[in-house]
């Protein structure tokens, strides 16, 4: 999977970079089938310029859609690592949905022990 990163108003430090591709490609273990990705970061400029609050905007091109996440955090990794989280649960549910197989229940389950145990006659 090829990810672009691209710093907006800052250059982004090289092992900021290498740390956020590094967690995104980690959701490719739920998914296998996510062509692309891009990822802006962003500093907000309030009225506090000691602490400034840091935005990631990721877009993971599926086939047949876009998968979308934007977050913020007190530093680029504190972000990434909570954008990461939400990207891995919509990419779990985009590929639930691709393949049309929903999960069963536990309690809806049949146990066929059980069934067997029925049809025998008790002495």
């Amino acid at each position: 999977m090829n990810i672009l990163v691209n710093s907006v108003g800052f250059t982004a430090d090289l092992s900021l970079v290498d740390f956020v591709k590094r967690k995104i490609t980690k959701v490719e273990t739920f998914y296998d089938r996510i062509i692309d990705g891009e990822v802006f970061l962003k500093l907000d400029k309030g009225d506090n310029v000691k602490f400034q609050k840091k935005f990631i905007e990721i877009k993971l091109n599926v086939p047949g859609n876009s998968i979308f996440v934007k977050e913020s955090g007190t530093t680029f990794e504190e972000a990434t690592d909570i954008a990461v989280e939400v990207l891995s649960r919509q990419v779990k549910k985009h590929k639930q949905k691709t393949n049309g197989s929903k999960h069963v229940p536990v309690a809806n389950a049949v146990d066929p022990v059980f069934e067997e145990s029925e049809d025998l006659e008790t002495i």
